[in-house]
């Protein structure tokens, strides 16, 4: 169970973060949907469509945290990208209605978690997380996919415990996927190590997750080489 305070407080977060998306989202004319992102091998309205898709995804993970019984995020890797595929190829209209409703139902279904909860870890991907934590993985969610869409939207734009929370799913990926040892540090004093912790990597949250998640290394300063990293 999540303390409601947190949880509301988190939600306000998710809508600020969520809004902004959308109002990107929305700005885009036909033409501009089929652009790439930063997503290898996907569009923008790849990128759309899957944030749409993973919001639905979500609220089967909070079904079985407070239900107690075992839920997946899809039935398969192949029933994700099929789903996905649909939803972008859907006229722009129908697009934008599909991912509205989604943050709609995700963000009232998270209600439910400051309640009792049957099952206290939920498992993402292959990565075991509090059930609590789903919502920062939401928040996760749309400020990188955000980014991906590469607009005139900067990741500068969004809270900084926003930024903290998207640092910290793509930290815990990495670790899931034996990322090479780093020590992470933020110039908000943010610390995280991964593995041994060898390498010794610093910006500030925007840069560091630009890095981690995008590979972007623009702001990023190391006491080494820097590793190719897992894809998040």
């Amino acid at each position: 169970m999540i303390n409601a305070a947190r949880l509301h407080s988190d939600l306000s977060r998710l809508g600020r973060e969520t809004d902004m998306f959308l109002a990107t989202v929305a700005s885009l004319a036909d033409h501009e949907m089929s652009a790439d992102s930063l997503c290898e091998g996907w569009t923008r309205a790849d990128v759309i469509a899957h944030v749409a898709s993973s919001g639905r995804a979500l609220v089967n993970l909070i079904d079985g945290a407070v239900s107690g019984e075992e839920r997946q995020l899809y039935v398969s890797h192949e029933a994700r990208s099929q789903e996905i595929s649909a939803l972008a190829a859907l006229p722009r209209e129908e697009l934008l209605e599909e991912v509205r409703e989604s943050a709609r139902n995700f963000a009232e279904q998270a209600q439910r978690l400051s309640g009792e909860l049957a099952a206290g870890e939920v498992n993402v991907n292959g990565k075991v997380i509090p059930a609590t934590s789903l919502v920062a993985l939401r928040i996760a969610e749309v400020v990188v996919h955000h980014h991906d869409l590469d607009t005139a939207w900067t990741i500068e734009e969004a809270d900084p415990d926003s930024l903290l929370n998207a640092i910290e799913a793509v930290v815990r990926s990495l670790r899931a996927k034996g990322a090479p040892g780093m020590t992470l540090v933020t110039e908000e004093r943010d610390e995280w190590v991964i593995g041994d912790g060898g390498l010794h990597v610093s910006s500030d949250r925007e840069g560091l997750l630009q890095w981690l998640a995008r590979g972007e290394a623009e702001h990023i300063e190391a006491d080494g080489l820097l590793p190719s990293l897992p894809s998040w």
